[in-house]
């Protein structure tokens, strides 16, 4: 272990990995587990019973491993583990809750809050001062941009994109004892603005237009424009400024996809 900054609080149960930083002000609880190369930047606060995987960085003023809403209950942090894969980059002010688990290579912009009961699959994306709510069940390689808020029961599959200033909602007769999360499949892409009402469902590849009300489900490859969201084709119409077909968007999009050096097709002929 090395590079040391301050007034850094390492309690006695906690597994520091090698070549650590750990910054000015720095506090490390009970039970926490931080790998390889990491770097923790000042003040951040990591909590019990949380592994952090090696090579990652975690911002200035960040919370890993926040209380739970039973630690009220007493002032007692009930074991409430909070695991993050290898590789991730967690810029400054993050509030992440316990029993939550995100994997490799996760990013997260300045002031995100994750809440408890989330899972995350690889290469997640959250921008800047984003919310996911409890319970909610994120796949592989999703991007939710800057002021999207996911709301509780949430379930977003692989390869989506939520821009920014979407609202993902859950109370169906608010105030209720009711939540029912919205529901996005794979290679859905849900444009600025939007509020998709509770327990909806979008369909694979389906374009969700930028401030789009969505109050009903959304089939496979349509376009939902408007207030309320309507129907307005499917998305293979849909040309760039060249005349060229971009949707399904996988086959004309390759940045930060795992197909980024060949293409959609050979990537999938490889998985099987």
């Amino acid at each position: 272990m090395s590079n040391i900054g301050k007034n850094v609080t390492i309690a006695a149960t906690a597994r520091i990995g090698e070549n650590v930083t750990l910054r000015d002000g720095v506090i490390i609880e009970d039970h926490v587990v931080v790998g390889d190369n990491c770097y923790i930047d000042y003040n951040t606060i990591i909590k019990e019973n949380v592994t952090l995987g090696a090579n990652s960085f975690v911002g200035a003023n960040s919370i890993l491993g926040e209380f739970l809403q039973d630690f009220f209950d007493g002032n007692v942090n009930k074991k409430h583990p909070l695991t993050i894969g290898e590789h991730a980059l967690i810029r400054s002010g993050a509030i992440i809750y316990g029993d939550t688990e995100i994997g490799p290579y996760f990013q997260a912009g300045h002031r995100v809050t994750i809440r408890e009961k989330t899972h995350m699959g690889e290469h997640v994306i959250l921008g800047t001062l984003s919310d996911v709510q409890g319970d909610c069940q994120i796949g592989n390689y999703v991007h939710m941009h800057s002021n999207v808020h996911i709301g509780m029961k949430a379930t977003l599959k692989d390869f989506v994109w939520i821009y920014p200033y979407v609202v993902l909602t859950n109370d169906p007769t608010p105030p209720s004892e009711t939540l029912d999360g919205v529901t996005v499949e794979k290679f859905a892409v849900v444009c600025t603005g939007t509020v998709v009402l509770p327990g909806l469902h979008i369909g694979q590849d389906a374009l969700i237009g930028a401030g789009t009300t969505l109050t009903k489900d959304v089939p496979d490859m349509t376009i939902m424009v408007g207030n309320p969201g309507r129907p307005v084709g499917n998305v293979t119409k849909i040309r760039n400024d060249k005349g060229e077909q971009v949707y399904p968007w996988r086959y004309s999009f390759k940045r930060g996809m795992p197909w980024k050096d060949s293409d959609y097709d050979h990537y999938i002929a490889e998985q099987k």
